[in-house]
């Protein structure tokens, strides 16, 4: 009898513990640097920030993720190398989740915005080459990954400087800041809803078995864009000029047009990143239940059942509950300082060069776009306005994520080869 026959169900019950303390450490994580933005700018509260994160990353989760994930991570392994022994793919991706979660869990403990992408990657190849030697590894994907880390910070950066430039140039630097802000805002709404229709049409709906063109989904989000814009352009006109004291420039009516900004946005990186990172608790789960219910049997992808998916969004939402705040503070208040525009500028950027990503296929992290999109707001007020202590400490945890996933990854591949082999 083999292994697999023999201790099937363990392995679907430690999966499920392992995938959802790793969707916890993405809740805890990477959820909070998606919200971080909204809260440090005080556009939204932490409970109003709970809310939308709960919402639309399982709706990204969903309609977006995709119902095939690759279960051998980003092709980091050829699966034809374990046909011979399918339970090293289970020992490996036990493993991986685990080794993953745990680093996870210490870099939310320190207030560290670590990449999620990164950290499984990390384990996956750690295990890979444990288990097959490093002759196993597709080392040109994980390349392209690490070629992501410095791509994904600098796009967004650009995006997000370019787009503060042109806040402050329409907008601050107008006779009428106010007027000016009911007058353009509108046109920054539409761009959100074209982006985040845009990656739900052309990556997201393909499994319902709406397959639309390119052509179509251009048209779609086009419309979407305006009818957003609409909606922004109504709420926006309720917003009433004020000029408090503490405000010498008279701001903070044009602010408050931004904080009703700040929850679009907030909605589009909460779906763009449930998108793209709900996998990452999912795939290694559906990959060891694939290979159990298979009785040994390895493909490329699998169908990840829909309560797999509900117990990573499940987990996510726990994460974001218990210890998100502490990521929420280093991204929002840590970095620089934000308010609703400088805070709307940075998501909109990440979430544009999440769709980019997500389009042309680029293994990227959100965490990354979103403090290279934080970064590139604060460099537009000058270097002064940065804080490079924490950019320093951020840029140490993104280096050693690969290496610190990888070697737990080795340490529990043996320990379950010794359990169960």
């Amino acid at each position: 009898m083999s292994i697999i026959a023999q201790h099937g169900d363990t392995f679907i019950i430690l999966a499920c513990l392992f995938g959802f303390f790793m969707a916890w450490g993405v809740g805890a994580n990477d959820v909070a640097n998606a919200m971080g933005t909204s809260v440090g700018s005080r556009a939204i509260t932490i409970k109003q920030a709970i809310i939308i994160a709960v919402i639309f990353e399982f709706l990204g989760a969903w309609l977006a993720g995709g119902e095939v994930t690759n279960t051998i991570r980003k092709g980091i392994i050829d699966p034809e190398l374990l046909q011979e022994d399918p339970q090293l793919l289970v020992y490996g991706m036990l493993a991986a989740l685990l080794a993953a979660a745990t680093w996870l869990l210490v870099a939310s403990m320190k207030g560290w915005p670590v990449s999620t992408t990164h950290s499984i990657v990390g384990a996956i190849v750690g295990f890979a080459v444990a288990g097959l030697g490093a002759g196993a590894v597709d080392w040109a994907s994980v390349g392209k990954i690490a070629a992501s880390w410095v791509v994904s910070p600098l796009l967004a950066g650009t995006i997000a400087f370019t787009l503060f430039k042109s806040v402050q140039h329409l907008i601050f630097e107008a006779r009428d800041p106010f007027s000016a802000a009911k007058r353009y805002v509108p046109m920054y709404v539409f761009l959100v809803g074209f982006a985040v229709t845009m990656v739900t049409l052309t990556k997201g709906l393909k499994h319902v078995g709406l397959d639309l063109g390119f052509g179509s989904s251009l048209l779609l989000s086009l419309l979407a864009g305006l009818a957003v814009a609409g909606i922004g352009a109504v709420m926006g006109r309720r917003v009433k000029a004020s000029s408090r004291q503490s405000d010498q420039f008279g701001f903070s009516g044009v602010e408050r047009i931004f904080g009703v900004l700040m929850i679009f946005t907030a909605c589009a990186m909460a779906f763009a990143h449930g998108s793209n990172d709900v996998a990452n608790a999912v795939g290694p789960l559906a990959a060891v239940i694939s290979v159990v219910q298979t009785g040994g049997e390895i493909e490329g992808a699998a169908l990840v059942p829909w309560w797999v998916l509900v117990l990573g969004g499940g987990g996510i939402v726990v994460g974001l509950v218990t210890y998100g705040h502490k990521v929420i503070a280093t991204v929002g208040t840590g970095i620089t300082e934000l308010t609703p525009s400088r805070g709307f500028a940075a998501t909109l950027a990440a979430a544009t060069t999440v769709v980019l990503a997500s389009g042309t296929g680029l293994p990227i992290s959100t965490t990354h776009t979103l403090v290279g999109a934080v970064l590139g707001v604060g460099l537009a007020r000058g270097m002064a306005a940065l804080n490079l202590r924490v950019i320093g400490t951020i840029a140490m945890s993104w280096l050693i994520t690969l290496p610190a996933g990888a070697g737990l990854a080795i340490l529990f591949f043996f320990t379950f080869k010794g359990i169960f082999g």
